[in-house]
């Protein structure tokens, strides 16, 4: 069977065919589904439909905003913190006890398997933190017990207790104070699951259907997952915020970002994400839909100081050298990016200006080579990334515009990828000499650079591909996330960047804007700062010409 992604004539007959699941006419089905069926072409494959196993962006696309809520979000189009599931929260004076007011009449949905007998409540919220922070716990080990991002933030060893003060009143102690705390909980990770399924799947023995058959609070149910082809989800009628405005969410899985502009072109697909910067140029020269939002993220090519020779500084401050980011920055993102100088993007209040950019400069890097004893050079593996991200368009091309500028210098790149999955399992195991990736934060606090991407705690169990680990820069981080004081938060973060470009375990790459392309009818999207896509709002707007009915 093909596992091509669906085009919408086919999703409409997939849809129409389970007319007995919507309750309507057949007719009245056809008649319907431009108001009733929104298409988002997705440019991969979730790798698990629980955002507290994985930390990659297309699974938490897939998921953190569709199926699940945290206990607290942002404001449309901010990075302010907002209520979600709690309504309200106060914090002790000493900064070491959050505690929660969890919302009225909050339901989770249902599949075949489960019927939910009770609205949220503090139970959800400490078995959801629990199942990540205690290995006696039942859940711990299912799915592969890997929690990347609550291992990599420390949270282990930050969060002490979490105690259940009624029905709606939840409480998190802490170890130290931990500034950015309400802005880790709103991060995918923190979703909230329902312990009311997971004990029926106890009773089931099928508990790792907790995380593929995933039952959440959020405006969607999770319906049918085709791998490689599509995800179904359905209007969650009894949603909190307000009942989704479209009944049906397809996403159609296309990786190819040609074909996903192909298809969104022809009509196929509502709203494409990540198009190349090519497709952007096309789409303003011919007056198409263009949301954008300036990108606070970061693309890298770490080095995995575990594995000789990099675990040298001058090989890894030659190798960065020796990369003209410029050229990549014409021919992988047409300009339409900036060259990173820090893991910080420029638009954080923490950015340190003061950091000098790499230069890019064979001879010095070959001069650095010589000095290291390796003026013969050595082979290396380039890992390219698989799938197409707003933080990098196009791995492969850039690993091989990287491959060519390391010749130079006689240094032989071979260029490795996997399918995307199977890439993140190797690379979390360490097997990778340097890989190319990149981080779309999850909140607007420059920890959520740091910490998971760079802090020892990462290094040993989560998003620290560079697997380097430096006691000066995980204190100084520290320091910053238990300092109340802004401006002493930030002198701790402009010395952690000076210090990493000193060591070089990255050469940091770009900073691209985050866009999508939209339909004319298409109203109410709203992407975040951080990179959220939330469809609950969205509608279509009959007013406006659709590609179906545009006459010209």
């Amino acid at each position: 069977m093909s596992s091509q992604p669906l085009t919408r004539t086919l999703l409409t007959a997939l849809l129409s065919g389970l007319a007995c699941w919507s309750c309507q006419p057949q007719g009245d089905m056809e008649s319907n589904q431009r108001d009733s069926l929104l298409v988002y072409c997705s440019e991969g494959s979730p790798d698990a439909f629980n955002p507290q196993l994985v930390s990659s962006g297309t699974s938490y696309d897939a998921t953190a905003h569709t199926i699940y809520n945290q206990l607290v979000t942002y404001n449309p189009g901010t990075t302010d913190i907002a209520p979600a599931l709690a309504e309200s929260w106060q914090i002790s004076d000493d900064g070491t006890r959050y505690r929660f007011k969890l919302k009225e009449g909050v339901n989770f949905h249902g599949n075949q398997d489960f019927t939910p007998t009770r609205t949220l409540n503090a139970d959800d919220v400490i078995f959801s933190f629990n199942r990540q922070r205690l290995s006696s716990h039942p859940f711990h080990e299912v799915s592969g017990g890997r929690y990347p991002y609550f291992y990599s933030q420390g949270l282990d060893q930050l969060i002490l207790d979490i105690n259940k003060i009624s029905d709606k009143e939840v409480e998190f102690v802490l170890s130290r104070p931990e500034s950015p705390f309400l802005a880790i909980l709103a991060t995918p990770f923190a979703s909230i699951l329902s312990a009311e399924y997971a004990e029926v799947l106890q009773a089931l023995n099928k508990l790792e259907w907790l995380d593929s058959k995933p039952i959440g609070t959020g405006p969607f149910r999770f319906k049918r997952y085709e791998p490689d082809s599509y995800i179904r989800y359905e209007a969650f009628a009894n949603y909190f915020g307000g009942a989704p405005k479209i009944k049906d969410l397809v996403y159609s899985i296309t990786p190819d970002a040609a074909m996903r502009f192909a298809r969104f072109s022809a009509g196929e697909c509502d709203i494409m994400s990540n198009p190349l910067p090519v497709h952007l140029r096309i789409a303003r020269q011919n007056k198409l839909n263009i949301l954008e939002v300036p990108g606070f993220n970061v693309a890298y090519w770490a080095f995995n100081v575990e594995k000789p020779p990099f675990h040298d500084v001058k090989v890894r401050q030659a190798l960065s050298m020796a990369i003209n980011r410029e050229a990549i920055l014409k021919a992988v993102y047409d300009r339409q990016a900036q060259i990173a100088t820090s893991p910080i993007p420029p638009s954080s209040w923490a950015y340190n200006k003061q950091v000098s950019r790499v230069r890019y400069n064979t001879q010095q890097a070959k001069q650095l080579l010589t000095e290291a004893g390796y003026e013969n050079g050595f082979t290396i593996d380039i890992w390219a990334m698989p799938i197409q991200r707003t933080y990098n368009p196009n791995a492969r091309k850039m690993a091989e515009m990287m491959q060519q500028d390391l010749e130079k210098i006689g240094v032989k790149a071979r260029i490795i990828s996997y399918e995307w999955g199977t890439f993140l399992s190797r690379v979390a195991q360490g097997l990778h000499h340097s890989v190319l990736l990149g981080w779309n934060a999850d909140n607007g606090d420059p920890s959520n650079f740091l910490n998971p991407l760079l802090s020892c705690a990462s290094a040993r169990s989560g998003n620290n591909y560079a697997k380097w680990c430096h006691p000066t820069f995980d204190q100084l981080i520290l320091n910053a996330s238990q300092s109340s004081d802004i401006e002493k938060r930030k002198e701790y973060y402009l010395q952690a960047q000076a210090l990493f470009k000193d060591q070089a375990p990255w050469l940091t790459i770009a900073h691209a804007n985050k866009s999508l392309l939209t339909q004319p009818d298409v109203t109410g999207l709203v992407i975040s700062p951080v990179g959220n896509v939330e469809f609950d709002k969205v509608s279509f707007d009959k007013g406006k010409a659709t590609p179906d009915e545009d006459t010209n």
